[in-house]
């Protein structure tokens, strides 16, 4: 009886190393993820998600992804983002991306069960971080109704925004 107990423990211990080895190999190529929570899944038009990240290898390629979190209320197919990145000697670099968040069929997109779906959206990719400093990166909604000049004021259904950096293949 005593055996098999400590041949339980020992197997336990095995299985769990495994599984810890294989969640950090998984990672490895990870060098920064942080999330914003948005109030009550309401993404405002004045609100700015911003995330600061610094100490990068400036040797190394990077990839850049944005996971969005939605849920059900979020009632568009396709997510416009302006994204504003300073690099810490002040210089400034804008996009306007679109993304797909939907199928023609109205399924939503992304990775989870339940009401909540998350995407990882592509960024940029190879990009080097060569200047040392905080690099900080700014995300605004420019979200519009077809044919309208003025930009949503509330956004619902969006109720998180990470930033994702990972070191390229």
């Amino acid at each position: 009886m005593i055996k098999s107990s400590r041949r339980l423990k020992i197997n336990s211990f095995f299985a769990l190393s495994l599984i810890v080895t294989c969640c950090i190999s998984c990672n490895q190529g990870l060098v920064f993820s942080e999330y914003v929570a948005l109030e009550n899944g309401v993404w405002k038009r004045q609100d700015t998600i911003s995330f600061a990240f610094s100490e990068l290898d400036s040797t190394a390629q990077h990839d850049l992804f944005l996971n969005i979190r939605n849920d059900n209320n979020y009632e568009f197919s396709n997510l416009f983002l302006i994204l504003q990145m300073e690099a810490p000697d002040g210089i400034v670099t804008i996009d306007t991306l679109e993304y797909e968040m939907a199928l023609p069929d109205g399924s939503w997109l992304g990775e989870g069960s339940g009401s909540v779906k998350e995407n990882k959206l592509w960024y940029k990719e190879n990009i080097s971080f060569s200047k040392s400093g905080v690099y900080t990166l700014n995300i605004r909604h420019a979200m519009r109704r077809n044919g309208a000049v003025e930009g949503i004021d509330r956004l619902d259904g969006v109720t998180d925004i990470g930033l994702q950096i990972e070191k390229a293949n």
